[in-house]
């Protein structure tokens, strides 16, 4: 995806989203105003994910944000998970995520300066 899709206003696609989720429930869609509020917490949570991406920084906590407001969506619409379940899942989440952030990290002094230190 290009900045040009979505220029300067993530904020103006979000209110694209909210109106649109607004006008489905208007005309039929049957959800709810909490599942409504889930729904454009998660669209909310992907626009920062998307953000994060096309500006190379701070992906990972994005990605953990779209997996606990994405969590939540599946909760507002019946999900029937325990409070255990879900910390292990967010936990899971959350690790698997930070081992993957973790190789993208480039230390700021080359491995071989750190071993001729040490030596």
């Amino acid at each position: 995806m290009s900045t040009r899709l979505f220029g300067r206003e993530p904020a103006a696609w979000l209110s694209v989203i909210a109106v649109a989720v607004k006008l489905l429930a208007a005309f039929g869609l049957d959800v709810s105003a909490e599942q409504q509020a889930s729904i454009n917490a998660v669209a909310a949570a992907g626009m920062g994910v998307l953000i994060a991406l096309l500006a190379s920084d701070g992906l990972g906590a994005a990605l953990i944000g779209f997996a606990q407001s994405a969590l939540a969506l599946a909760l507002g619409f019946g999900l029937d998970w325990s409070a255990d379940q879900q910390a292990v899942v967010m936990a899971a989440v959350t690790v698997v995520i930070g081992m993957w952030d973790r190789t993208q990290v480039i230390a700021p002094v080359p491995a071989a300066a750190v071993a001729r230190q040490d030596a």
